[in-house]
């Protein structure tokens, strides 16, 4: 039986109270008020201030555009690596496996699944952010908007994910991959 189409924005599966406070957290840590960071961002002070207060379950587009202006990885607003937790976009589903760190980057290993149909733009990450895509099934359409990359299963795409980029999966099937996504320390 077929799927049906995806949500355009769908929430993510975590802790909206958890994701709101370490948001928060960041944001005051950083002397940001709440209008500067939605600015920055791109997004409404009303959908900040809710996503802080744990009262809106934020999409992944979303919590990318303000972790990419706090300068910090998805994984610092989400629950511990451990928990699993799912993340999911107007096309991306994606659970985080392990968060690694070293000296120079933090790197977030993720299992993706893109669906068929529309795809997902991704709002920029902060400098010097790369995205390793290695394709399990299916053919992916992703990377940098004004010129994405395809792979098919058994195929690896990277990209400097520093400006909007996008994902698709091309035809009718599913797209199976792993994500890893490289934070350079600042």
């Amino acid at each position: 039986m077929p799927q049906p189409p995806p949500e355009r924005r769908r929430p993510l599966d975590a802790d909206p109270a958890v994701i709101g406070g370490r948001v928060r957290s960041l944001r005051e840590e950083r002397g940001i008020s709440l209008s500067t960071l939605a600015r920055m961002a791109g997004v409404g002070k009303a959908t900040l201030s809710g996503l802080e207060n744990g009262t809106r379950n934020p999409t992944l587009e979303t919590l990318y555009a303000v972790t990419a202006q706090l300068g910090v990885p998805l994984t610092a607003v989400l629950a511990e690596p451990a928990a699993g937790p799912a993340v999911r976009g107007a096309a991306v589903h994606a659970t985080l496996l392990e968060v690694f760190t070293d000296t120079d980057a933090t790197y977030e290993l993720y299992r993706m699944r893109v669906v068929p149909g529309p795809g997902q733009l991704s709002p920029a990450h902060q400098p010097g952010v790369t995205e390793h895509v290695t394709v399990f099934a299916g053919v992916l359409r992703a990377g940098p908007v004004d010129a994405p990359l395809t792979a098919a299963a058994g195929g690896h795409l990277r990209w400097t994910s520093d400006v909007p980029h996008s994902y698709a999966a091309v035809g009718d099937e599913e797209v199976s991959a792993s994500l890893l996504l490289r934070y350079p320390r600042t």
